[in-house]
This record gives structure tokens, C-alpha cells and sequence, in this order.
């Protein structure tokens, strides 16, 4: 059956780690290329074991090398969001177009290791270049150097040192700590692999959540993400410190040529060679790559015929990356719009990210020592090829919640305005209700309340870009008129207030749309008869002046504030706030001063996050379920239908579906954008199309044994030779 084969060679490693740890295994753990080498001096053992004490630094190494790339990308979106001002699409553009060029770039790592320079100075070459990289964008993240254009362009390119950097080495550093070990050292070099995988993969449940306090701490005014950047860059310094340092004990194999590149060159011959005899003329061959029999050994051919049909089956897997690499950006940018109070602590937005792995813990387990056995006792026949469909299908679901939460979310935004339309409302401070009239709107049919929390923001249509509108207030028998000019795509408040025994009134402007990144927003109306000065906490100085002007808004962390202060030619006065919630803005409005307080009136213009933050958690369930099933399994049986020769060919296959499923994103990013819950709506769709195509091609795929096809492809090999021997011979006789 589909898959039997790939189940029973699946070890308790593989079993045990997630995308990144295969790629280090399978590449690390492939058996030495033969041929001569220079003898190998022995390197000293760990505490009288067989590991040799070089793996010490490589370990090392990789943990702080792992912690700084996962902790400078946790943050990476919140950085373009906050720091930069970009919008939600450019920011998700730009992160999946750095992680797509992180999984296309270890295919240049693998080249240089194996063809030019060897995997040890290839480490030490690209280190230099990661470092560099994390510097470059450490600097581009001070405020005050330079403009806005000096920070993207010092960011965009550490970026890209940064992904050149870590994905060169990927390939290279599991690969370098298998050469340490002796041949007759195996299973000391297995074990090394599952520590090597373990650190490589699985320590960023904790650097995920550590990293992420980074939003916790401030400096030049603003979240620091000089800090935030800096602190990866002290851990890859350290990195290569520790690498160096290790040198003299290392065994160092020299480059012996990349498997990959004939790989491609065997493909490419066979393909230019076909182009070149299209005449019916010359006999067919059974296999289009047996054009390259004329170029290449019969046994590559083979080896080149096994691992071509497993990379045909990894066409459609692009797709389950594209939703899955979104955790970082639009689920983050998702959880920027939530409440993030969960009572004792309130987690940070990238701080949810940690989820996924820890999960992936939880579920491998209880995957392979509850659910697979139970369904075998079941008598199914959950293949491999089923097993990852399956994964497909909970990835699709995940998005649909998320689709679902996000519609929910939208109900606490501001309208979406279009050309001719802008919003208003009344606050009414007078001690009496007034009833407001419109010029030719039908608008307000009720009189506003004194000090009437407001009610929804009213719709008011244009005729032009701007409008000038008569605004009438009738009041106790007297009528006032004011003149006011309205612009479209705008949202004001008209505020009514008495003045020298009349009324008057102000069309002040309002937020558009919520404050982002769960940021509060504040303003003040001062209702007194002489100018304020407000300090909301020890950073915040906001003054107002006389007679109901109003303050811009500033923007503060979700707290409660109740240790503010309102100074005026009288005194100081203590001022509480109270709570600034999730995503809220406020307008506060100062009434009086009696008694040593300030009276004052708040109301809420935007309604605060009310979608709490836990409801992420069934959708991270969902993913990460889906990625035991869809990446673990995926890789195992895709490595058991290859032979061992090819295994490094099917990784660089693997990462390019990751590199390619997050250009997908970008693209659709940036070339359709669309409301956020229908972009999930949409990858749901497309993942659920694309895993019905991956299982009818998984319902035509044969499974084999790599070892039963060389030895057929041996005979066949054997008898063609004995065949054409036999024509010789016929023909000198004749």
C-alpha cells in the first residue's frame, strides 16, 4: 500500500521534529562521499564518551545562532508596522519576501560547501556576512539616524545579508558536525543529530517568547527595536566566536562536488538532447531522462528517474507554506486588533507565535502514540500521502477560523469611507438639550442629550471633495447658524457648548480608523475658563487651551492611568483617566475644578478590542496539527522513496516549496489586496483546491523501494548489455 514502506523507515527522530530539523538531519546524516581523502586526525572525546569534543562548540553555535535569527524575526512585522508606518500589506510583503529569499539561499550555501570553498570556511564566510547583516539592521533601527529612506534602505539591505547569511549556512553546519564523528561511531553520530535537531528546531518555544519582551522595554522616546535587533546580533557574534574557537579540533572534509548541480546538469542534457533528435527518424526511449545516457551513468539516470517522481508529488505543496509562514505576519498583525489581557499578564501580539511550537511538542506524542495506532487497530489505511492531505485540510480550516475572527474584529472598526462620504457626530457639553440640523441632511432627528454618551458616527454624502454646510442649533427657544466645511473621507465631532450665556460650537476632527498595535488614544477638551497643562504619566505632557479647545491625540500602551496631573495658574490637581483600553480612542472632556479634583466627562469615540485573544488558540491548534501531519510526514516518506544519493536534492526541493509558498504570499499581498478576512477566506479556498489535486496525484502514485528499483534497474542494465553483445556477434558472423 501508499506509504507502507515510508512508515516503517521513519525513526523516532524523524517522527520527533518539524521542517527545519529534517532538513539538518537528512543533509547531516547522509553517508560520506567516498573517494580518497587526507587522513583525519582524531578528534579528543567528550568526558571519555565516543563524541568528540568538537561537536561542543558546533552545538553551541547553532542554539545561538538559532536564537538569533528566530528572535530578530518574531518582531520583524511589528517593525515595519510601528517603526516604519508601512500598511499591513507591504508589511507582510516585505516579511515573506525575506523568508522565501532565507529558504532559496541555502541552495547557495550547499554549492559553495560542496564545490568551492568546503563546509567549514563556507560557515565561517557567511557568519561574517550574518553578522554584518544583523549590525546594518540594529543601526537602521535608531531613530535618530538619518530619515525615514536612510532606515528602509540600511533595514532592506541587513536584511538580505541577514537571509544569505542564515541560509547559507543552513545546509552546512549539521552537515559539518556529522563529519566530526568516526565511521564506526554511528550511533553516537544519530544521537547527535537528534540533540543537533532538538536545538536547531525546537528552542524557540522559549526564544519566541523571551524575544518578544523586547516591546516591553523603551528607548529614544519609542519601542526599541535597536535593542531588539542588537541583542540577535550580540548572540551571532557569539556564534562565530565560539565557532573560531572550536577550529583546531575540527575534522575538515574537503569540497568533493555537488550532487544538486549534476543533478541539473543530467536533467538539462537530457532535455537539450531531446530537443536536438525530434525526428521520427531515431527510435524512441522508454524515459525522457534516458536521453542523457549519452553524457551520464546509467545508475545517476536511475537514481535522477526515483527522486523526479517524488519532486512531481511536491508541485502543490507551496501552498500549505503559504498559509503556514502567515503565523508571523497576518496572525500577528491579527492579534495587534485583539485584547491581549489574559488577567495576570498581558501577552504581547508576536508573543502568540510561541504557540506553534509548543504545540508541535504536545501533538507529536499523542499523534504517534495515541492517534496513528489507534486508527491502524481501526483497520485504516492512513497513508502517508493521506496523512499530509489531511494536514492540508486542518491547515484550510485553521484560516477558515481566522476568517471568522477576523469578521468579528471588524465589527469594532471605523466605516470604510469612499470619495463623497465623510462621518460626524455631536458631543452636546451644554447644560441642555439641542437638536442639530444639517443643510439638506437628514440627520439628528432626535435633540442630543447634555453630555449624551454619542452614538453611533452618523453617514453624511457630499457633493464634491468638500462641502460647505449649514449647521443650525436650536436651544431654548433660540436658533443659531454656523458655517462649517466638510471633506470627504473625514470623521468629525460638532461640539455644542455655551459661551457668554449663548451657545457656540467647534467641527474638530476624529481618528479615521483605530489606533494600531493595540495602542490607546487620548485627547483632551479643555472646558475651562483658562489654558492647562496635562501629564498623563512621568513621559506625557499634553496642554490645552481655554474655552472647549481640544488637544491632538496621543497615543498610549493599554493601561490604567490614575496617577496623571492638571496643572493650572491655581494649582496642581490630581487626574485619573482610569482604563485606556485595546485599540480605544477617548475624548476627555475637563468641566470643572472643585473641591482639589478635576471634573471631567470621557467618552469613547472607537470602541475598544472586545475579541479576546484566546480565540487564536483553536486556529494554532488547527496549523500545528496540520504540520505534524503534512511536514513530518511528508519529508519521511518522500526521503524513503529516494535513494540515500539524493536525499540532499530532495531537501533543496523541500525549501524551495517553503521559499516559493511565501512568494505566493507576497504576491497576493501586494497585487490583490482585499479585505483581511477574505484573503483568508481565499488561501482557505485555494489550499482546500490544491489538496484535492495532491490527492488524486497521490491516488496515481506507486510506491516504491529504492533499493528493489536499482536492482531492477541493475538487470535491465545486464541483460541490455548481454543483448547487444549478442548483435555484435551476429554481425561479424554475417
Amino acid at each position: 500500500m501508499v506509504g507502507d514502506k515510508a512508515r516503517g523507515e521513519m525513526n523516532a527522530f524523524q517522527r520527533n521534529e518539524s521542517k527545519e530539523t529534517l532538513f539538518t538531519f537528512i543533509s547531516a546524516g547522509d553517508d560520506p562521499p567516498k573517494g580518497d581523502f587526507p587522513l583525519q586526525k582524531k578528534s579528543p572525546k567528550l568526558c571519555g564518551s565516543n563524541y568528540p569534543l568538537s561537536i561542543a562548540f558546533i552545538v553551541v553555535n547553532e542554539f545561538c545562532e538559532r536564537f538569533s535569527y528566530y528572535g530578530m524575526r518574531a518582531v520583524l512585522t511589528l517593525y515595519f508596522l510601528s517603526f516604519f508606518h508601512w500598511d499591513e500589506n507591504l508589511s507582510t510583503a516585505v516579511y515573506h519576501a525575506f523568508s522565501a529569499l532565507c529558504y532559496f539561499t541555502p541552495v547557495i550555501g550547499a554549492i559553495m560547501a560542496d564545490s568551492w570553498l568546503g563546509k567549514y570556511k563556507t560557515i565561517i564566510y557567511l557568519s561574517i556576512v550574518y553578522v554584518v547583516g544583523h549590525l546594518i539592521k540594529s543601526v537602521g533601527a535608531i531613530p535618530s539616524l538619518g530619515n525615514q529612506a536612510v532606515h528602509v534602505v540600511l533595514s532592506m539591505v541587513g536584511l538580505f545579508l541577514i537571509a544569505l547569511g542564515t541560509g547559507g549556512i543552513k545546509p552546512c553546519v549539521s552537515a559539518f558536525g556529522g563529519d566530526q564523528f568516526e565511521e564506526e561511531h554511528t550511533s553516537e553520530r544519530s544521537k547527535f543529530f537528534s540533540i543537533f535537531g532538538v536545538v536547531s528546531s525546537r528552542c524557540n518555544d522559549l526564544l519566541l517568547f523571551l524575544t518578544s519582551f523586547s516591546g516591553d522595554v523603551k528607548c529614544f522616546g519609542e519601542d526599541c527595536y535597536a535593542l531588539a535587533f542588537g541583542v540577535p546580533a550580540a548572540l551571532m557574534v557569539l556564534a562565530l566566536v565560539v565557532f573560531i574557537a572550536g577550529s583546531g579540533l575540527y575534522r575538515k572534509t574537503p569540497p568533493q562536488g555537488n550532487v544538486l548541480l549534476e543533478v541539473c546538469k543530467c536533467i538539462g542534457f537530457a532535455i537539450k538532447n531531446r530537443l536536438k533528435n525530434r525526428s521520427r527518424e531515431i527510435p524512441k526511449r522508454d524515459h525522457w531522462l534516458d536521453w542523457a545516457s549519452e553524457k551520464y551513468s546509467k545508475q545517476l539516470i536511475g537514481e535522477v528517474k526515483m527522486v523526479t517522481r517524488v519532486l512531481f508529488l511536491f508541485i502543490p505543496l507551496p501552498m500549505f507554506w503559504a498559509l503556514f509562514d502567515q503565523q508571523g505576519s497576518r496572525w500577528t498583525l491579527q492579534a495587534t486588533k485583539m485584547n491581549a489581557d489574559f488577567g495576570i499578564y498581558v501577552l504581547q501580539p508576536d508573543q502568540m507565535q510561541f504557540l506553534n511550537p509548543l504545540l508541535i511538542l504536545v501533538f507529536i506524542p499523542i499523534f504517534d502514540l495515541g492517534l496513528y495506532p489507534l486508527i491502524n487497530m481501526c483497520k485504516l489505511n492512513f497513508t502517508p500521502i493521506r496523512k499530509m492531505a489531511t494536514g492540508m485540510i486542518l491547515a484550510g480550516l485553521a484560516f477558515g477560523l481566522a476568517a471568522v475572527i477576523e469578521v468579528k474584529i471588524n465589527e469594532t472598526d471605523m466605516p470604510r469611507l469612499v470619495p463623497k462620504e465623510s462621518l460626524i457626530r455631536v458631543l452636546n457639553l451644554a447644560k441642555n438639550p439641542v437638536q442639530v440640523t444639517i443643510q439638506d441632511k437628514d440627520l439628528f432627528q432626535q435633540p442630543v442629550e447634555s453630555f449624551q454618551n454619542p452614538a453611533e458616527y452618523s453617514k453624511l454624502i457630499l457633493n464634491g471633495e468638500q462641502q460647505s454646510l449649514h449647521f443650525t442649533l436650536q436651544h431654548q427657544g433660540l436658533t443659531l447658524v454656523f458655517n462649517y466645511t466638510v471633506k470627504e473621507k473625514s470623521v468629525y465631532s460638532l461640539i455644542v457648548f455655551e459661551a457668554e450665556g449663548s451657545l457656540s460650537s467647534r467641527l474638530i476632527t476624529d481618528l479615521e480608523a483605530k489606533p494600531e498595535n493595540g495602542l490607546a488614544a487620548v485627547r483632551f477638551i479643555n472646558g475651562l475658563s483658562q489654558d492647562v497643562n496635562l501629564t498623563i504619566d512621568s513621559k506625557r505632557f499634553i496642554a490645552a487651551q481655554k474655552n472647549y479647545s481640544a488637544s491632538e491625540y496621543s497615543l498610549l500602551e493599554r493601561d490604567i492611568y490614575n496617577n496623571g496631573k492638571c496643572i493650572t495658574e491655581t494649582g496642581e490637581f490630581p487626574l485619573e483617566l482610569g482604563l485606556l483600553d485595546f485599540g480605544a480612542s477617548y475624548t476627555v472632556v475637563i468641566t470643572n475644578i472643585s473641591g482639589g479634583t478635576v471634573e471631567m466627562w470621557k467618552s469613547e469615540d472607537i470602541k475598544a478590542n472586545n475579541v479576546h485573544m484566546a480565540w487564536q488558540l483553536p486556529q494554532y491548534l488547527l496549523i500545528s496539527a496540520g504540520e505534524v501531519m503534512f511536514s513530518i510526514t511528508g519529508l519521511a516518506f518522500s526521503y524513503s522513496q529516494s535513494p540515500a544519493s539524493m536525499k540532499s536534492v530532495l531537501q533543496a526541493g523541500w525549501l524551495l516549496t517553503v521559499a516559493v509558498g511565501n512568494t505566493f504570499v507576497l504576491i497576493v499581498a501586494e497585487a490583490a489586496p482585499m479585505a483581511q478576512w477574505a484573503e483568508f477566506v481565499l488561501f482557505t479556498v485555494l489550499l482546500f483546491a490544491v489538496c484535492i489535486i495532491f490527492s488524486i496525484m497521490g491516488y496515481f502514485y506507486v510506491s516504491v523501494d529504492p533499493e528493489d528499483l536499482e536492482e531492477k534497474e541493475e538487470k535491465r542494465e545486464t541483460s541490455s548489455r548481454g543483448n547487444m553483445i549478442g548483435l555484435v556477434t551476429q554481425k561479424t558472423k554475417l
